[in-house]
């Protein structure tokens, strides 16, 4: 199958050679030359054969908006667009009705996976039109992990991104509850190894997990977490969750907890947010700030 894809960043330049190994071709676009296989959108529409499939791996927001307005005036009807970033549940009508107007398709996927999805494959969530998520499914198969889970097609269109959303309120409210064990364990002078404690819940115990082990992967970078400043961000899907939850009258205590103790660490140089920050650098590669 052939697919192109457009953003070619930390999260699309693995897809596209995780695709590739599973022996499809992809054609990728992005604006830094170094990284792309063509040099315009137009070039890459017109290196594909028809029915089209192009994935848009770019920000959410403005850059999702302009690439699919761009795409909608150089794709044929049967061609399918996927949104395979972080976008808002809500911008997903927006753009399939965009589309349709022009017989072009959508689906939305969220992914997850991070910087090791490339040898671990990657958790999707899509949705869309059962005829339209046909023409993407190879890429899909290609994508997720080995074995039967790790792909759902969710519903309509808008529910991948709207279950990403959810996985990613979820993934706060995990990384906070460690966050706050490390920092009381490390407060107390009776306890002499946290970073082994740590390592000890790996096996046995009812939270070990894939952010436990990564956990442990950031203390044995550095034990104490000494050369990070207590800071980590929010990508927004934090804020989305919680005012999902708003809108639907559902109790959200840990989620819309953590995505407070986000904010406090912009006040303040929290401990807390230093093993926060840790976590979401091993998953998924994103910026720590350096104590100075």
């Amino acid at each position: 199958m052939e697919l192109g894809l457009v953003g070619l960043g930390k999260m699309g330049g693995n897809m596209r050679e995780r695709i590739r190994r599973a022996g499809h071709t992809v054609i990728g676009y992005d604006r830094n030359r170094d990284l792309a296989d063509v040099h315009s959108l137009q070039e890459l529409v017109d290196s594909l054969k028809g029915p089209r499939v192009v994935w848009v791996m770019v920000p959410a927001g403005d850059a999702t908006q302009s690439t699919i307005d761009e795409l909608a005036e150089l794709l044929s009807p049967g061609d399918v667009v996927v949104d395979g970033g972080n976008s808002r549940w809500t911008d997903d009508e927006k753009h399939a009705e965009e589309l349709a107007a022009k017989g072009i398709g959508f689906v939305d996927c969220g992914v997850s996976g991070g910087v090791w999805g490339l040898e671990n494959g990657y958790a999707l969530m899509y949705g869309g039109d059962a005829e339209n998520v046909a023409k993407v499914q190879p890429i899909f198969d290609a994508l997720k992990p080995e074995g039967e889970f790790g792909a759902v097609h969710a519903g309509k269109v808008g529910a991948g991104h709207f279950a990403k959303m959810v996985h990613n309120g979820i993934e706060y409210a995990m990384m906070q509850a460690f966050a706050e064990g490390w920092e009381l364990l490390e407060k107390v002078d009776s306890v002499t190894d946290v970073r082994e404690i740590f390592r000890s819940w790996q096996e046995g115990t009812v939270i070990r997990s894939w952010l436990l082990d990564l956990a442990v992967n950031a203390l044995d970078e550095d034990e104490h977490l000494d050369k990070l400043r207590g800071f980590a961000a929010d990508s927004g899907e934090g804020r989305w969750t919680v005012e999902a939850a708003i809108d639907n009258a559902v109790p959200l205590p840990a989620i819309t907890a953590s995505l407070f103790a986000r904010f406090s660490s912009r006040q303040e140089d929290s401990p807390q947010m230093k093993m926060i920050a840790a976590l979401r650098n091993q998953f998924g590669g994103h910026a720590v700030e350096s104590k100075k």
